[in-house]
């Protein structure tokens, strides 16, 4: 019975059947390969043989068209995404850290991030801050604030920030240097960045680094004012030339500096340092003719020379003359080198004086809390707005590491996704360990090599492919009607192959896999495609067999002894059923 059912199932020997018989078993989705299958090439001769399927592939019909549909449906183009509905984005939060002397939100009013999302602008002093951060969650900041008069409480999550004020002053008691430890805790973005904002809370600290600029670019380019630093009031003993300027801690606005003219009032400091329980540092005292300011925004400079009306040997106290003066690649070399510091500095300005004897001494760079001076106030607040605004422009935008609606369909390209279709196809189709029972000439002369080892390993060859011969190449020439040696050797391709690349997999014929030895197909290759009239039915039906399939795994040293039992017993069963 099994090997009845093997006959049966074989469609070259059902074709040579008469007319109408065994009809009742056709199914109309019996056909296994595709129109443009070799298969059909290979059978359009036989207008019958191509259009009957065996009742042994019927059985299976249902599982070979449910597997073309999913190995064809995930390889089909996808249609383009309809359009999406606009989606309304939120409005970015800045929070400006400044005095109310300043509105800051008429500077950022028309402003937008990237051209289409709001910005919505919250300012604040330091002391009216309050803040909780988390590790993924952000920062929520809790704002209290008097406007005219009304108490107004927020809580919000900043998208940005500005700093406009300074975190920490000695001599005004203020040190908010938790706050920006908390905004860094939330990872917000900000001009100047958070971290400068954090090692600007300490002004030797920051005049470290100008000395390492000083030894990189030298006195000539960067001449750097003499400076100590005494980390308490016990090693300030002396100092090696009068006058000095003692500065006490970190202080600001010439807050904390002191004139010393001699030795007797040095040692009066030293015991107020004591009592401040801080550093301090000395610096020779420079008799100038004019400060010098160097200011960068962005990527706009100013220069400005302040002289001093009152005769105070500081500038900044009483009354003083400013005007702007030429920008120099001097002074820009200054202020270029000192905005690299802390990772960039976004705002800075460098401050200098100029002394009488016409030499300059730089003795301080300051960050974004800068206090802005001259007649160009209002451009200089609005370049500020345009660098957060562009700042907020290069941030990632929320939602932009969504995945594409492409995505899914990325693993399907990979080379190693057909041979996991191709092994379902044997699984789920025939059945296939018959290898003892394959049978054909003894005459080996096929030039492909005899194939060898389980079907499962040749499922799982590196190629995918068993060797073709070289008259049937590429896959074109596989599809070609002219040539019938090519239909042939095309058109038998075992189930048990994967294709190559270009050919579909479920293209490959089903039924006809029962084939025979690998030198069958060498020497059946030479033959017609259609059996010769003077032929009778038993060799007729047998060279039919022979030219069905090439994808062969017997040898002929293992089936010498069966091949002729098989032809003997396709005789006797062709002519049972002949006229």
């Amino acid at each position: 019975m099994n090997f009845l059912r093997r006959r049966l199932s074989d469609s070259s020997f059902v074709a040579n059947l008469p007319n109408g018989y065994m009809t009742d078993l056709q199914r109309p989705d019996s056909s296994t390969s595709s129109p443009a299958s070799p298969a059909m090439e290979r059978r359009h001769p036989q207008p019958l043989a191509a259009s009957f399927s065996s009742p042994g592939s019927s059985l299976f019909s249902s599982f070979s068209s449910a597997m073309k549909q999913t190995s064809q449906a995930p390889l089909g183009p996808m249609e383009p995404p309809g359009p999406s509905t606009p989606v309304v984005q939120r409005p970015r939060i800045l929070l400006v850290i400044d005095d109310a002397h300043t509105d800051w939100a008429k500077y950022f009013h028309g402003k937008k991030v990237n051209g289409e999302i709001e910005i919505r602008v919250e300012q604040a002093e330091f002391s009216e801050l309050n803040l909780a951060a988390y590790v993924t969650g952000g920062c929520m900041v809790d704002m209290q604030v008097v406007r005219n008069g009304t108490k107004v409480v927020r809580s919000f999550k900043p998208d940005f920030i500005l700093v406009r004020q300074h975190a920490y002053s000695m001599a005004l008691g203020e040190d908010y240097r938790s706050l920006v430890i908390g905004l860094q805790y939330g990872g917000l973005p900000a001009v100047n960045s958070l971290y400068s904002v954090y090692n600007f809370c300490s002004k030797p600290w920051v005049f470290s680094q100008l000395i390492k600029i000083f030894h990189s670019l030298g006195p000539e380019k960067f001449p750097l004012v003499e400076q100590t630093f005494f980390p308490n009031h016990k090693p300030m003993l002396t100092a090696p030339h009068f006058p000095v300027v003692v500065k006490l801690g970190h202080a600001h606005a010439g807050m904390g500096k002191i004139k010393v003219e001699n030795q007797h009032d040095y040692q009066d400091i030293t015991s107020m340092v004591a009592m401040a329980k801080t550093y301090a540092t000395t610096e020779a005292f420079i008799d100038s003719k004019y400060d010098i300011r160097i200011q960068k925004i962005g990527s706009n400079y100013k220069a400005y020379m302040r002289t001093s009306i009152s005769g105070n040997w500081k500038a900044n106290t009483g009354s003083a003359m400013l005007e702007q003066v030429a920008m120099t690649e001097r002074y820009r070399l200054w202020v270029d080198s000192c905005s690299e510091m802390f990772g960039g500095l976004d705002i800075c300005a460098v401050k200098a004086v100029h002394s009488k004897d016409g030499r300059d001494y730089i003795i301080e760079v300051m960050d974004s809390s800068m206090p802005l001076i001259g007649e160009h106030l209002e451009e200089d607040k609005q370049l500020m707005a345009d660098l957060v605004v562009s700042k907020m422009s290069q941030l990632p935008m929320p939602g932009g590491t969504v995945p594409s609606p492409l995505r899914p369909w990325t693993p399907q390209t990979k080379p190693a996704k057909p041979p996991g279709q191709a092994q379902l196809g044997p699984l789920l189709g025939q059945p296939q360990p018959r290898t003892p029972t394959q049978g054909g000439p003894r005459q080996a002369q096929s030039p492909q090599p005899p194939r060898s080892g389980s079907p499962s390993q040749q499922r799982l060859s590196p190629q995918g492919q068993q060797p073709l011969s070289p008259s049937s190449g590429s896959p074109q020439q596989q599809r070609s009607p002219g040539s019938p040696q090519l239909s042939r050797t095309s058109g038998g391709s075992s189930p048990n192959q994967v294709s190559k690349p270009g050919t579909t997999l479920t293209s490959q014929p089903r039924p006809p896999m029962q084939g025979h030895s690998t030198s069958q197909q060498g020497e059946e290759s030479k033959k017609p495609a259609t059996p010769h009239p003077h032929l009778n039915k038993s060799q007729s039906l047998t060279n039919s067999l022979s030219t069905s399939d090439t994808s062969q795994r017997g040898t002929p040293s293992e089936d010498e002894a069966k091949a002729e039992t098989i032809r003997n017993l396709r005789k006797s069963f062709a002519s049972l059923f002949s006229d």
